[in-house]
């Protein structure tokens, strides 16, 4: 396997020093309507940030507070790490034919995919974690990218007026599509669950909405 690696900023591979080039300077600009959106998933081998990998990564942009099907990305990586007590889950094996690639080019793809796209995802912090821990690997920095999580969001749509055990409660994407009223048949793929994501997303701005006419940096205030 190859591996990036570095002295300095010069020698980093040419995608990642366009990508960090794009928040040289941040765009004031963006509003929920002219934001590029992207919702992510990963499916990994477990929930853990060092020993565990990522099998797939799927996402799809939404924009104008629509989903753009044509935009979207999908790609699953070569097992390092292979553990079948995870294959129900997921459902990937290492002899499935997925046309899988390397993590080295996976995550230039994603990369090159997101920009500096507003990432949205269920139980972010997983994700983004399992991102930054296989760009570390391979000799690169962290995402940069802001973050949106919607089992935060969610959580706003539920408890409008805040109490002690508001924090402590977790909402899961299954509890998401039975209240919101979203299909799971493509659940538990990671590009199944990004359009779940995507979808969930807009479900939860619109009864936002009706609460209060909200504008983008008010989601990011949500905790």
């Amino acid at each position: 396997m190859q591996f990036w690696t570095k002295k300095n900023k010069e020698e980093y591979p040419d995608f990642w020093k366009e990508y960090i080039k794009l928040f040289d300077k941040k765009n004031q600009n963006k509003s929920l309507d002219t934001a590029r959106f992207i919702a992510f998933d990963t499916e990994t081998t477990g929930f853990d940030y060092t020993e565990d990998r990522i099998l797939s990564i799927g996402g799809i942009t939404i924009i104008n507070k629509s989903i753009d099907v044509s935009d979207q990305l999908e790609v699953y990586l070569e097992q390092d790490v292979f553990k079948e007590q995870t294959v129900p889950i997921h459902g990937i094996r290492r002899d499935n034919n997925f046309g899988k690639i390397s993590e080295r080019m996976a995550l230039e793809l994603f990369i090159n995919y997101i920009g500096d796209a507003i990432l949205v995802a269920h139980y972010a912090e997983f994700d983004r974690k399992m991102i930054d821990k296989a760009l570390k690997r391979n000799g690169l920095g962290v995402l940069k990218n802001a973050f949106l999580d919607t089992s935060i969001l969610y959580k706003k749509t539920k408890h409008l007026v805040y109490y002690n055990d508001y924090q402590n409660i977790q909402y899961s994407l299954d509890d998401l599509c039975m209240d919101l009223k979203i299909s799971k048949s493509d659940r538990h793929t990671a590009a199944g669950d990004a359009f779940i994501t995507a979808m969930a997303f807009l479900k939860i701005l619109a009864r936002l909405n009706k609460s209060k006419k909200i504008e983008l940096p008010y989601l990011f205030k949500i905790k």
